[in-house]
């Protein structure tokens, strides 16, 4: 099963725990089934409104930023990171 890694904000849901198993082969069912282990962590990763990964997340599949948010293709022993997206500074 791909290893799902929890930000730190998120593990108050999972009750500490810092990497799951969760069967998926979407980054969205990964999702789905996160939410049926852990109620509440969808909300968290997921924008119902967009259909979209949440705003301001990555989503990083084998150390790659995943280009197709839900849609992205995981495999059975796939790395899953959710982590904030950094945001540009100033220019000079």
């Amino acid at each position: 099963m791909p290893e799902v890694w929890i930000p730190p904000r998120m593990q108050r849901l999972t009750g500490g725990q810092q990497r799951l198993q969760v069967a998926g082969r979407t980054v969205r069912q990964v999702i789905d089934n996160l939410e049926q282990a852990f109620p509440g962590l969808k909300a968290e990763l997921y924008d119902a409104e967009e259909d979209l990964v949440m705003p301001g997340l990555a989503v990083i599949v084998d150390g790659e930023t995943s280009q197709l948010g839900l849609l992205e293709q995981v495999q059975e022993n796939s790395e899953i990171h959710f982590l904030p997206a950094l945001g540009g500074g100033t220019g000079f």
